[in-house]
């Protein structure tokens, strides 16, 4: 039985009062704004569209690399109103980190890489001399305010400098390198710090490569602490995170070509330590230099030419590595003094050491950092749990009881499912006549008769009908349409199994070779597509309401490449028809790999799945009574991201929204409905699911985010863009908004997924119980209206944590939490956490670095063992009507009980309602529109703000470095 824990401890400091300061002092470099003229006229000559600011990022990525002693600073954007600062920091007692010999000569490769082309050679050499007309100048001594911010926002929240969230932080990373090394046992770890840039957020330290033997020889990882800045709603004092995690690193290279796995299309980072500085004069470094490597033309090689490919022509202590040489040799290169250390991803294939950490140990390791906090900075109280009781919902998910109870208990859930089904299928057809049955109409698109076999003999234990259906006496019969039908007390199933032929569930066709272009994946897509919703039109048994089909098809990896696999033409192709989907893994037998064995779990879980679409939910009761409004609904919003996988990476965003209206029956059925913005109305969920693929073709003429490694080609343009998303967003909202009026409703929104574009959910913004959705004021929040927003540990936004236990390991609880700290009846912030996944049975005290004695007296090893945290989810109460009895605590209660769908094996990452508003983003899939002739040029590296679609918390937390970038200002919240 899980110890009932009473707190739980997060890995956070904040500032023992607002009043706390601490100036430090730095040398700091100015960007030379008499550049601008000469820097512009070089970048525009010979340009249509001219630029409207000089590009830097390639300057700063060689800083990084070269000089990791210093701070590189976003330079001011006179754009959003900001005034002139500083562009280069170093702290004070660094000596001289970039002498000015060398930055003269960073500033000559720079101009070369801004126009290489040989007809710019004379307006370079101008260029060039302008610029050492006005050289730069480091000033010494400037204090800069670490702590104290000038005053907080509206809703008095905590409004840090811009310079704090990278100054501060790294700051607080050079106390904690300061400390002596962290004892772990059997070692200790000794860190050094990574250089960041402008676009990093907070500080990084890493440990020393660590090996770990195991089936395959030695493989290697380290420990890695981050630091960073955060703010919470209504709280005047912000927040320090410090994150544990496991970084592994490649070192398995291929015996068939000799070097390591990088999949084509991907990045992968470089952790770079140089035997002396590469530049002339320069000091040595204790910290970590960084670059990218990608596949290129040539094979591969540094992102953009990397750091090297401005470097070409200077004169360096020494050579810069070679990428060939690093791809080939990983392992040689990483234990000689980690010179070169190639990030592991799991594209790479499987790895000897389990990702993440757990509990105990992170605790442990959070508290030796955290001795490297000043006396201005104090840990966070530990959160206790809520006043309210009932965690849990009205209606629990029930655990498997042992025989003979077991056969009646999962009667009595299938016959539920029934009801559930039969529910949802009169909400979205004509109503019925008297007597008459909902017909559950579905479709089984097979292609290995096992596997048909397997999802008809789970459909109907999942539903526990009664029969056969009619299945065929013999195979050849197959050979044509098959159509089975069941009747029950509560509905009519009838299943219309087909094989999947004429390679529809095979490889695109796409030319061959490695690379494929943008338009020629597009247009495989389309003619798949259309080739789909021919087949099926072939059956003539078209259905005035959506409908389903289970489609057996390979795994990705099972195609050709990505480019190749043709699940999103399958799925866009059965939309046109009016067919939702969802997909199943052909049963195979490889090396590593064998999905025979779990056909009947993964059938089961097929059929569970696409009837969810169908809106079959059992919706979770919350236990509160009379503490919330009677009969109130559960409104949803989500920004999809649109275009994801294109080859120029397009950003665009539909928004979508989900309503869930409680049945009043009390049997934990609910009716789902989504908004359909065509129509100014809610219609049923899954015919809002197939009118999101109309969101799949992306208009031409859209402009691209700013690529990290190139020059926006048009930046102050998507700025102009992303303006108008963000106008457009709010007038969606305001029509959504406008159909909640007369009945209480819940909205929830999820922070770091729509804050982009719904500005008034970011930390600066927002004030307790107003609203604001357009470009009014803000304004006092509808009366049936209730706003609370969600952000989980995405970005590093909430933090680490772990149940106190004061006779052994910190564990983990499942609970609503609340900061005793903070006024009980005016508290608007609350914490949930969920049990641990089933399928993680690693010990809370498990041990990464050493072997240790497990509660059976036996030493073991948990380094090649995953560790899996449930993430804290922060619960900010934006408004509701305290005025009129509104108990914030009590809503929080309720959202956090919504994460506890009782048809479902464990608890959700996010609330219900959120959770399928994001599953509608496996809707919106990226092809170019009909009109297009050609691809959109592109440089969005990642679309910043939009989560992937939520799901049930099964994965392990990530412990890699993100490829993406954000592209968009920088808020907290």
């Amino acid at each position: 039985m899980a110890r009932p824990y009473d707190s739980i401890r997060t890995a956070a400091a904040r500032p023992v009062s607002a009043e706390a300061s601490v100036v430090e002092r730095y040398r700091a470099l100015p960007f030379a704004e008499e550049w601008t003229g000469a820097l512009l006229a070089l970048c525009n000559a010979g340009r249509e569209k001219p630029l409207e600011s000089v590009p830097t990022f390639r300057m700063d990525q060689v800083v990084q690399a070269l000089a990791p002693d210093v701070l590189v600073r976003p330079r001011p954007n006179r754009y959003r109103g900001e005034g002139p600062g500083f562009w280069l920091y170093a702290p004070e007692d660094v000596p001289d980190p970039l002498p000015d010999a060398a930055l003269k000569g960073l500033l000559g490769a720079w101009l070369r890489d801004l126009r290489p082309e040989p007809e710019f050679r004379a307006l370079l050499s101008e260029t060039r001399s302008a610029l050492l007309e006005h050289p730069p100048r480091w000033q010494e001594g400037v204090p800069v305010e670490l702590l104290r911010y000038e005053q907080p926002t509206d809703g008095g929240t905590a409004a840090p400098d811009p310079c704090q969230f990278q100054l501060t932080t790294d700051w607080l990373a050079r106390r904690i390198l300061a400390l002596e090394p962290y004892d772990f046992g059997a070692g200790v770890l000794r860190f050094r710090a990574m250089p960041r840039g402008p676009r990093d957020k907070g500080a990084e330290l890493v440990s020393q490569a660590l090996a770990f033997e195991g089936d395959r020889g030695s493989e290697w990882y380290s420990v890695v602490l981050n630091i960073t800045l955060q703010t919470v709603p209504f709280d005047p004092l912000p927040r320090f995170h410090v994150h544990s995690h496991i970084r592994r690193y490649a070192t398995r290279v291929s015996a068939k070509t000799g070097r390591l796995y990088l999949p084509f299309g991907r990045r992968t980072t470089v952790l770079l330590r140089p035997r002396v500085p590469w530049l002339p004069g320069a000091p040595a470094s204790d910290r970590f230099a960084v670059a990218r490597l990608a596949w290129s033309k040539d094979g591969h090689d540094w992102v953009g030419g990397g750091p090297a490919g401005m470097l070409r022509g200077m004169s360096l202590t020494e050579a810069f590595p070679d990428a060939k040489a690093v791809l080939t040799d990983p392992e040689g290169w990483l234990k000689d003094g980690m010179r070169a250390a190639v990030l592991y991803s799991t594209a790479m294939g499987s790895h000897n050491v389990g990702a993440g950490l757990m509990t105990d140990q992170r605790s442990k390791i959070v508290e030796w950092a955290l001795q490297a906090r000043p006396e201005q900075l104090l840990p966070v109280p530990a959160l206790v749990r809520s006043r309210l009781s009932g965690s849990t919902p009205g209606n629990p998910r029930q655990e498997s009881s042992k025989e003979p109870a077991k056969t009646e208990e999962e009667r009595r859930r299938a016959e539920a499912r029934r009801s559930g089904t039969a529910f949802a299928l009169r909400h979205l057809s004509q109503p019925l006549a008297a007597g008459e049955l909902p017909l559950l109409e579905a479709r089984l698109l097979w292609q290995t008769p096992v596997m048909r076999d397997t999802a008809i003999a789970a459909l109907v234990a999942h539903l526990d009908l009664k029969g056969d259906g009619g299945v065929p006496a013999s195979e050849e019969a197959y050979d044509g349409m098959v159509v089975l039908e069941w009747q029950s007390p509560e509905l009519t199933v009838r299943l219309r199994c087909r094989r999947l032929t004429r390679s529809l569930g095979h490889d695109l066709a796409l030319p061959e070779g490695s690379r494929h272009s943008r338009e020629a994946v597009t247009t495989a897509i389309r003619d798949r597509r259309r080739e789909v919703t021919a087949f099926l039109a072939e059956e003539g048994s078209a259905s005035a309401v959506p409908t389903l089909a289970l489609v057996e098809i390979d795994r990705a990896k099972d195609f050709t490449s990505a480019d190749h696999d043709a699940k999103f033409a399958l799925r866009l192709g059965c939309a046109d028809a009016g067919v939702l989907t969802q997909f199943m893994a052909v049963p195979k037998k490889a090396k590593g790999y064998n999905s025979e064995k779990n056909k009947e779990f993964r059938a089961v879980k097929a059929w569970d799945d696409g009837l969810r679409q169908l809106g079959v939910r059992v919706h979770p009761e919350h236990s509160l009574g009379e503490r919330l409004p009677e009969g109130m609904r559960y409104a949803a919003v989500w920004m999809v991201r649109r275009n994801q996988r294109s080859r120029t990476r397009w950003a665009g965003y539909v928004p979508v929204a989900v309503l869930v209206t409680p049945d009043p029956s009390g049997e934990g059925l609910a009716r789902v409905e989504g908004w359909d913005d065509e129509a100014r109305r809610w219609v049923a969920y899954p015919a809002m699911l197939l009118r999101l693929t109309k969101q799949a073709e992306v208009p031409s003429g859209t402009v691209p985010a700013p690529r990290e490694g190139e020059a926006p080609v048009a930046r102050l343009s998507w700025w102009a863009d992303m303006k108008e998303q963000r106008q457009a967003t709010e007038e969606w909202l305001q029509r959504v908004r406008r159909t909640l009026r007369g009945t209480a409703t819940l909205l929830l929104a999820h922070g770091q997924n729509m804050r982009s574009h719904w500005t008034w959910l970011q930390d600066g913004n927002v004030v307790a119980d107003k609203f604001r959705d357009g470009h009014a004021p803000s304004r006092r929040l509808d009366p049936d209206l209730r706003l609370v927003r969600v952000r989980t540990a995405r970005n590093r936004e909430t933090a680490q944590w772990w149940a106190v236990n004061p006779d052994g390991a910190n564990g983990l609880a499942a609970h609503l939490w609340a900061d005793p700290t903070a006024d009980a009846d005016s508290a608007r912030v609350f914490w949930s956490t969920t049990p641990k996944a089933r399928t993680f049975k690693l010990s809370v005290a498990a041990d990464k670095l050493a072997p240790r004695v497990n509660t059976k007296g036996k030493v073991t090893i948990d380094t090649d063992k995953a560790a899996w945290n449930p993430g804290l989810v922060e619960l900010a109460i934006l408004g509701c009507h305290p005025e009129d009895g509104d108990v914030p605590e009590a809503l929080a209660l309720a959202v956090h009980q919504l994460r506890q769908a009782p048809d479902l094996p464990d608890a959700l990452s996010l609330p219900l309602p959120l959770h399928l508003a994001g599953l509608a983003q496996e809707y919106v899939l990226p092809t170019l529109s009909a009109e297009d002739d050609e691809p959109v040029d592109s440089a969005a590296d990642a679309d910043p703000d939009t989560s992937a679609a939520p799901g049930v918390e099964t994965a392990p937390e990530p412990d890699e470095s993100t490829e993406g970038r954000s592209t968009l200002p920088t808020t907290t919240g």
